[in-house]
């Protein structure tokens, strides 16, 4: 498990070129070579929609306890200020974070990648 402190430094892919089969790439080394090989089989899954699901955390009540719910209602749920949520794609846990402000909007930043995709 991971120190909460640490940080993961992901690529940034915001100046990145589409791989083409009709773009020349040079490659270093066999690790480079591989990598671009990689990308380029996984092309033609870079447009297939998924589903992205960041849990703040869970909580079970009876549906009469449901049905009195309104607003300003509180529910308490299995989780601590400051812990990990939950990232899920497509129903898979594949990474826990914390929740940002940005653009006074919420988003989530990956703290921890799942390996093995744990359910």
């Amino acid at each position: 498990m991971s120190n909460p402190d640490d940080e993961i430094s992901l690529p940034d892919l915001s100046s990145a070129v589409p791989l083409s089969a009709d773009l020349p790439v040079e490659v270093e080394d066999e690790s480079d070579a591989e990598r671009v090989r990689m990308a380029h089989d996984l092309e033609a899954v870079f447009d297939v929609p998924v589903n992205v699901s960041a849990v703040l955390g869970k909580t079970h009540m009876e549906v009469s306890s449901l049905l009195k719910l309104g607003r300003g209602t509180i529910v308490e749920l299995d989780r601590k200020v400051g812990e990990a949520i939950d990232i899920y794609v497509n129903d898979r846990l594949v990474a826990r974070g914390e929740v940002v402000v940005v653009d006074d909007r919420l988003g989530v930043t990956m703290t921890e990648i799942i390996k093995g995709g744990a359910n």
